[in-house]
């Protein structure tokens, strides 16, 4: 007779749920580090191609358009490849169309080949009667514009002595604009700084990419896979899981993948509730290697950063991003950097990258109390190379320090 799983149906047979594995704390943080490629940083070789194993990897990476220390999927890759380059991404996102952009927890990055499983939204954002149905004629105009001119910006449709497109106010151009590329009508060509262009989507990308369909049910599936593969190691009600679907959907979906042994139940000595991990990667889970020394800065929405009740259970790290906070709210900082060392997170770091004059200023470097830089065996050598990893990130010669820092401008006396 055949098992099913379930309630409700004739003839079930209902599964105990399997047991979790149980795996302790400082474990659980050696995997993540070695999962996540921190084991050691900036260990990727390959230029572009490392960029593109480090997306595979995490499934995607998030961007973010401030750039006061590096934008953040560039120090989500400078964390990783060697010797990053932000022209490699440029480059595999404009010319090569390696890449694309879509939401995915948030704006992302995703490999091009993906492309089928997250056009989910396209076909959500045709059946609305938003902005689109609205404005037809404007939107045809524009789709017509861009056919015959190529790639544009916003600031191409501007036109008399008040900002406005064939007429029309910029705040419902830049709307129609915004819809046509949900839509999957536009794609985006090229970003200069933040400035978007916009070509029609099929000159962006192979006709046979584009032709093909995947059932919606498979483009939520790769999508809720694709946060966990991110993580490495999220829970139930993480704020990672944020958009695909109600919580009952979720359920529904995660139970699937358990049950498939796609994913694998995990209590962490020290976390209160239980968190999944890729079944092809419990070996790893279950006997990861010892971390060596070395330190990296981690990006403020770094899929390492997703959870913060979680980065506080397991390593005991308070983690808030206060860039939207008010000043006076701020407790670390405006554009703070985790630091993260061999398997732990040690402390914050706030860089700031003056282009003009070609320099890092460092406003805080802010250590957890259980942590001494200098008694820490391997960290300030660890330490330094990170320093210098990111000036050549930065394009920068000069590493500046605030009169506070004294102590740590001795203790690490990075040199250009």
């Amino acid at each position: 007779m055949p098992v099913h799983v379930g309630t409700g149906v004739p003839n079930q047979v209902t599964r105990p749920a399997p047991k979790p594995i149980q795996v302790p704390g400082e474990t659980a943080r050696r995997f993540l580090a070695a999962r996540h490629l921190l084991a050691p940083a900036r260990s990727v070789r390959g230029g572009p191609e490392a960029v593109m194993e480090v997306v595979r990897r995490l499934g995607s990476v998030q961007f973010d358009p401030l750039a006061v220390a590096g934008r953040n999927h560039d120090l989500v890759l400078h964390a990783r490849v060697a010797d990053y380059d932000t022209r490699w991404t440029e480059s595999l996102l404009y010319e090569k169309r390696s890449l694309f952009e879509a939401y995915n927890k948030g704006l992302s990055l995703l490999p091009a080949d993906e492309l089928p499983w997250y056009r989910v939204a396209w076909t959500q954002a045709r059946h609305s009667t938003g902005i689109l149905a609205e404005n037809a004629e404007l939107a045809d105009r524009v789709v017509e514009r861009i056919r015959a001119d190529g790639p544009l910006t916003a600031r191409d449709f501007e036109s008399g002595r008040t900002t406005n497109w064939f007429g029309t106010p910029m705040s419902v151009s830049t709307a129609v604009l915004d819809g046509l590329t949900a839509t999957g009508v536009l794609g985006l060509a090229k970003r200069d700084g933040n400035r978007r262009a916009f070509d029609l989507v099929e000159r962006l990308y192979p006709p046979a990419l584009l032709a093909r369909e995947v059932p919606r049910e498979e483009q939520m599936r790769h999508k809720f896979l694709s946060r966990y593969r991110g993580h490495g190691l999220l829970g139930v009600a993480s704020p990672a899981m944020l958009g695909l679907g109600d919580a009952g959907e979720r359920t529904a979906m995660r139970e699937r993948l358990i049950a498939s042994g796609e994913l694998v139940r995990v209590q962490i000595e020290g976390v209160r509730r239980a968190r999944h991990v890729f079944g092809e990667e419990v070996d790893l889970l279950q006997d990861p290697p010892d971390p060596v020394p070395s330190v990296a800065f981690i990006a403020p929405l770094d899929p390492l950063a997703w959870d913060p009740k979680f980065l506080l259970e397991l390593y005991g790290f308070n983690w808030v991003w206060e860039v939207y906070l008010p000043p006076a709210r701020r407790r670390w900082g405006y554009y703070v950097l985790p630091v993260h060392y061999r398997d732990r997170m040690v402390g914050r770091i706030e860089p700031r990258i003056d282009r003009p004059n070609g320099r890092v200023n460092i406003l805080g470097l802010m250590w957890e109390e259980d942590f001494d830089p200098a008694a820490e065996e391997g960290f300030v050598d660890a330490m330094r190379d990170a320093l210098h990893a990111y000036i050549r990130f930065a394009g920068a010669s000069e590493l500046s320090w605030p009169p506070h820092l004294d102590r740590e401008k001795s203790l690490f006396d990075v040199r250009t």
